[in-house]
């Protein structure tokens, strides 16, 4: 744990499990479930994308969420924690574009807020309290 900022370590991993959670439930449910049913869920997004691009969107958010914990918690190259954190911002970040375009401004609070810990989680683990490597 980091000597000079506790605190803020815990709370940093407590926002990663939450987005890596999120991420890998949101992830999931594009692979898995068919176009009518993620329409169905509120994702009317999935109707001016092209056909079968949910799928490499789910799969981003799906090793996003991975990489949200396990180099971390394995110390074994920790840096993509927060490489994968900025990454999953800026998915968040063309998400609002695209609910802002759409009009669908209420949507567009998911990707916000994901969106707004996702930066956090990248700021915190490159430059606040980064965790070190395993020797």
């Amino acid at each position: 744990m980091s000597e000079a900022h506790p605190t803020l370590h815990r709370v940093l991993w407590g926002v990663q499990i939450l987005l890596a959670l999120a991420f890998l439930g949101g992830g999931s449910l594009k692979l898995t479930t068919p176009e009518p049913g993620l329409i169905e869920a509120g994702m009317a997004w999935v109707e001016r994308f092209p056909v079968g691009s949910r799928y490499p969107i789910g799969l981003c958010e799906v090793l996003g969420a991975i990489g949200l914990i396990l180099p971390a918690a394995l110390g074994i190259l920790p840096r993509l924690t927060p490489v994968a954190a900025g990454l999953l911002a800026v998915m968040m970040a063309v998400a609002m574009v695209d609910h802002v375009v759409a009009g669908e401004l209420v949507a567009m609070l998911p990707s916000v807020v994901l969106g707004s810990l996702s930066a956090f989680v990248a700021w915190g683990r490159w430059a606040a309290v980064p965790v070190p490597a395993r020797d």
